[in-house]
C-alpha cells in the first residue's frame, strides 16, 4: 500500500504500512550513557564527605565513565544530561543520625538530598537518591557522586544498592 497523502480523518491505525523512504527528525539516542555500582559494602568515617567509588560498570555506551581511579563521568557529546546517584547507607551499630547524597559538577555541589533524625533518634539504614539535569560541554565537564553520613559510629555504604548513572537527553 503506497501512501501519497494521509488525512487524519481517514487513517486507520490498525493498518500496516511499509515505509521505503527515510524518516528524518524523529527519534534520537540517549547516549552517551552509563550506570555503575559499588561492588562491595564499604565503610567510611563518621561525618566525612567521600567520593563514592562506583567501580563496577553495568554499562558504559561510550567509555566516558572512569570506574578505576577518578570515578567520574566526562561525556564527549555536548548536551543536557540526566544525572542520578542512589546511595544506601547503614550503620553496623544502628546509630545513624543523618545521611546525604550529593552530585558534583566540575568539583562543585549541584544537587543534594538527605535525611536526618532529631532528638537523638537513630536509624539503622537509609537510602538517598539525588538527581539533576545538567548542561555538559562534551569536552571538559564532569560529574561525580559524593556521600556523607553521621551518627555515633562508622557509616556503611551498601554495595550493589549504591548506583551512579547519567544519560544524554534527546533534545
Amino acid at each position: 500500500m503506497a501512501i501519497d497523502k494521509i488525512q487524519s480523518e481517514s487513517i486507520n491505525l490498525a493498518d500496516n504500512f511499509a515505509f521505503t523512504g527515510t524518516v528524518t527528525g524523529a527519534g534520537g539516542v540517549n547516549t552517551p550513557a552509563f550506570l555503575a555500582q559499588l561492588s562491595a559494602n564499604t565503610t567510611i568515617a563518621n561525618d566525612s564527605y567521600v567520593k563514592v567509588a562506583c567501580n563496577t560498570e553495568v554499562f558504559d555506551t561510550d567509555g566516558n565513565y572512569d570506574n578505576s581511579s577518578n570515578y567520574r563521568f566526562t561525556p564527549t557529546t555536548a548536551g543536557k544530561y540526566y544525572v542520578f546517584g542512589s546511595v544506601t547507607f547503614n550503620s553496623p551499630t544502628n546509630f545513624l543520625q543523618y545521611v546525604n547524597t550529593h552530585i558534583y559538577k566540575n568539583g562543585s555541589m549541584v544537587s543534594s538530598t538527605g535525611v536526618s533524625t532529631y532528638n537523638n533518634n537513630y536509624i539503622d539504614s537509609a537510602g538517598q537518591v539525588s538527581s539533576i539535569i545538567l548542561d555538559m560541554n562534551g569536552s571538559s565537564d564532569y560529574v561525580e557522586l559524593y556521600a556523607v553520613g553521621g551518627g555515633t559510629s562508622t557509616v556503611g555504604l551498601v554495595g550493589t544498592w549504591t548506583l551512579f548513572g547519567a544519560y544524554k537527553i534527546i533534545e
